[in-house]
Parts: C-alpha cells; sequence; structure tokens
C-alpha cells in the first residue's frame, strides 16, 4: 500500500529495519548517543550551529512539539498573533485559547494567501506583541505560505518568529538565521521519513533562556527537555524504537543528498501527480507556485465522490486523503512524502484513470 497521505509515510526498507534494532533503556550510555546522534543530525539539516540553537526531541505528534514551542517561548508579559488560512493555523488560536496566552488572530478564508497589509495593519494597533505564530506549509489546501514575508515583518518590529513546519522542515527551505526564526515545530513521520511517535522544536538558545521564559506545562516544557538532553539525559521516558527509525530516516536523507536534494525529488513527483490528473481533466487547487513541494490539493473528478474515489483507489494500492472541512465536498489531497519511487506515482496516475472510468 502507497501512502499519498500527509504522513505517517510509506517506509522505506531501511527505516523499517531500524525498528528491530535492540531494546535500549533510556537511562543509559547508549541512549544518549542515540538521542546525540539525533539532535546533532536535525540541526545539519539546515547547517544549524548547535551554539546557537538546538533541537529538542519530544514524544508525541507535530502537534505536541508546537504546543511545546508556543507554551514554553511566550513570556508571561507576551502577546501572541497568530495567522490562520486553515486548520492548522487555527490550532495554534486553540492552543493560546487553552493555555490562556493573550493573543490576538488574522483570519483568512482556507484558500486565500496571507493578506500582509493586513498583518501589518494588526502589529500596528497591537503594541504588546512580542511574537508572530504561522504555518508554514498549511496541509488544509497544500498553500506555502509566505514566510520570508512575515520573517521580514517580524524584523522591522522587533517581534519573534514561531513556525509550524511540521509538514515542512527537511524539505521546504528555512532559513533560520536570515528569517530570524526564533523557534520551528516539526515531526519525524513527515518530510523525515521517520515513524511517529517522535517530534522536535528546533529553537534559538537564547530564547530558550529568556529570563520570562513561562512555565505553563510540565510534560511539554522546552527548557526541561533541553537542559536534560544538553546533560545527555531525557525527563521522562521517550520512545526508544521511534528514536533508532529517526536517525536512520535521518542518516538516509543525508545519503540521498540532503534538504535540497528531497525537494527536488518531491517537486518531480508531484509534477507527474499533476500532468496525469490534469490529462484526465482533474485540476489543481492551487498553480505551482503557491504551493508546496510536499503536498497538493486537486478537485474531485466529475460525477465521484470522495470516499467512493478512496476506495476504489485504495483496491489498487494507493491511500489518499480528503479535504477538511468545506473543503471535504470538493477536494482531495496527494502528497509526495515517503518511500515513493516515480513507477509509484505513475502507476497512481493510471489507478485514478481506472478509478474514474469504472
Amino acid at each position: 500500500m502507497i501512502l499519498l497521505n500527509p504522513g505517517p509515510v510509506t517506509l522505506s526498507p531501511r527505516v523499517r529495519a531500524a525498528l528491530m534494532n535492540p531494546d535500549l533503556c533510556h537511562r543509559e550510555p547508549e541512549f544518549a548517543d542515540l538521542q546525540d546522534d539525533i539532535r546533532a543530525r536535525l540541526l545539519g539539516v539546515y547547517g544549524l550551529a548547535p551554539e546557537d540553537y538546538a533541537a529538542v526531541l519530544l514524544t508525541g505528534s507535530g502537534t505536541a512539539a508546537v504546543e511545546a514551542m508556543l507554551t514554553s517561548l511566550i513570556p508571561q508579559t507576551g502577546e501572541l498573533l497568530v495567522l490562520e488560512n486553515g486548520v492548522y493555523g487555527e490550532r495554534l488560536t486553540r492552543i493560546a485559547e487553552v493555555h490562556r496566552i493573550p493573543h490576538v488572530r488574522v483570519q483568512h478564508a482556507w484558500q486565500a494567501p496571507l493578506d500582509l497589509p493586513r498583518i501589518a495593519e494588526a502589529i500596528e494597533r497591537h503594541s504588546a506583541l512580542s511574537h508572530i505564530a504561522m504555518v508554514h506549509h498549511e496541509t488544509t489546501t497544500g498553500r506555502l505560505n509566505a514566510l520570508a514575508d512575515i520573517g521580514a515583518l517580524c524584523r522591522v518590529h522587533g517581534l519573534g518568529l514561531l513556525v509550524d513546519a511540521v509538514s515542512s522542515f527537511g524539505a521546504e527551505a528555512l532559513d533560520f538565521e536570515g528569517l530570524g526564526l526564533t523557534a520551528c515545530a516539526a515531526t519525524a513521520n513527515k518530510c523525515l521519513h521517520g515513524v511517529p511517535g517522535v517530534s522536535f522544536v528546533a529553537v534559538s538558545r537564547a530564547a530558550l533562556s529568556h529570563p520570562d521564559g513561562p512555565r505553563r506545562s510540565l510534560y511539554l516544557d522546552l527548557r526541561s527537555y533541553c537542559e536534560a538532553q544538553d546533560r545527555r539525559s531525557t525527563p521522562y521516558t521517550p520512545s526508544v524504537q521511534a528514536f533508532y527509525a529517526l536517525r536512520e530516516a535521518l542518516a538516509e536523507l543525508e545519503d540521498e543528498g540532503g534538504r535540497q536534494s528531497r525537494n527536488g525529488r518531491y517537486r518531480h513527483l508531484l509534477g507527474i501527480a499533476r500532468g496525469g490528473l490534469r490529462a484526465l481533466g482533474i485540476e489543481p487547487l492551487f498553480p505551482p507556485e503557491d504551493c508546496s513541494v510536499v503536498l497538493n490539493a486537486f478537485q474531485l473528478p466529475h460525477g465521484i465522490g470522495y470516499t467512493e474515489l478512496h476506495h476504489r483507489l485504495k483496491d489498487r494500492g494507493f491511500i489518499i486523503y480528503a479535504g477538511q472541512g468545506d473543503l471535504a465536498a470538493t477536494l482531495f489531497r496527494v502528497s509526495a512524502m515517503g518511500a515513493i519511487a516515480v513507477a509509484d506515482m505513475e502507476r497512481f496516475v493510471d489507478a485514478v484513470r481506472e478509478a474514474i472510468a469504472f
């Protein structure tokens, strides 16, 4: 079964084999070696200096990392500006609400790009703002949001930038230093091709040591994790087998040529999907310049609903993903993440042709 959903991903044989490594106690030096290796490799994906940034590992999904980032880095005296144009931007707001973090929302329609004049106006109106939070790749629609433009606003106004990069880390460009990124949250089981169970925050060490740093959570407190991991320890029991798989996935990424190579691979695979589906009369939601290379959304074929299309494609060995909310009636989504070959994507186009002619 080829998974074309946006995580979990189809595993490569070497990552799957890594799950069979020996059982390991997380208080042994061998685990500390494993953890150190992963943290160094994560920083290496974007060439981050370990004295300036830390990769802080968590056991949990990407949302756990996002929640840890927001609750650990917004000062008690700070206020957050949340940018929403999809489900995951709205989730940032929900996290702020649950933890009673003072916040302001700039809402957009799910299919809309970020409106920079409106965002700039919101910054001017709210003098207590300390940070902006946004989603880099909004998988609701496949849109790649204008991270560089928001980073420029943050620099002008002296704001921290917190990024949900859950479905972009490892494939899309993230210029940490150029954008002045305070932190980004991500996960093992999307563009890095690991298994579910491990997430992480790549965070500025200066931001993590802020004197007004809050303690809003016990389990999701980034400082506790970073301090322990810097000592080659861990505050809680981690998902050891998932750590093994992540280390192997990161090694595989390096062997394949790194982030740029993975970006090109995804672009090629989705190009096959876009061209093949368009030839069948199935149009993409956005032009390529508005999309990530990770996932694209497509209009459902005329005369067939998502459930029927999903089941027909599953019978042919492929899993696609529904649209979310009101978009479920009109869209389906296709991701290029995971151990997917060119031949797999070509077979997918053939499977769609058969499914709509059924």
